[in-house]
């Protein structure tokens, strides 16, 4: 259990790691005054431009996968004797998951005011379940270059996870484990982020990224 917590600990702070925040703050700019006021990697992306964003996005994902890798490195060897409460490496990986991307939803040093966490679940499920981040991926860049919009790209890449990764276990010829239900949180975390983006979306009022002329 202590592995567990330390896990769930590490994934936390890992997640809490402000990146948009700290990118901005070192182009002299307070992330959360403009735009969206998120500091994830789509409003830094408007705000400072491409490359700025693609940065935080990268950051982003690389914490949610450091987190993993790390937890099931340290902390998901069984070395406990029989009968004594464990988890295995992937899901050691898991616990350390979810604890990554909630501290980046809701990071304790910005009074739990954070970002969507779509970057931090890619980084999350590359380390668990790499062939569903393509998937995923793929998804995304339909969708956005077909709708411009990013949180309807973001929505449906979340949507494509956990079809993925069932899809990914079925054919592994393995049962439908605590992977998948972790991809179904994943999901559900990533979709109710974006319920301001989905009133928007509804009442056609998001705002969509323009076509360069």
């Amino acid at each position: 259990m202590f592995g567990v917590f330390i896990s769930a600990l590490l994934g936390y702070l890992l997640g809490s790691i402000p990146f948009g925040l700290l990118v901005a703050q070192a182009r002299g700019i307070d992330i959360r005054k403009h735009g969206s006021g998120n500091i994830g990697a789509t409003n830094v992306l408007r705000t400072l431009g491409k490359k700025w964003g693609v940065l935080v996005f990268v950051l982003d994902a690389i914490k949610g996968l450091a987190a993993v890798l790390l937890a099931e490195r340290f902390f998901g060897i069984d070395l406990s004797p029989p009968g004594v409460f464990h988890l295995s490496a992937a899901q050691t990986g898991i616990v350390a998951g979810i604890a990554c991307i909630l501290g980046h939803n809701f990071p304790v040093w910005l009074r739990f005011k954070g970002g969507k966490g779509v970057a931090t679940s890619a980084g999350v499920i590359l380390g668990l379940v790499p062939l569903a981040v393509l998937a995923a991926l793929l998804i995304w860049v339909a969708v956005f270059y077909g709708t411009r919009y990013v949180s309807l790209a973001s929505i449906a890449a979340a949507f494509a996870i956990p079809v993925a990764v069932g899809i990914q276990l079925r054919m592994n010829g393995k049962p439908f484990d605590s992977l998948f239900w972790f991809s179904i949180v994943v999901a559900a975390m990533a979709v109710w982020r974006h319920r301001p983006n989905i009133q928007r979306l509804l009442a056609g009022t998001e705002n969509r990224f323009e076509r360069k002329k």
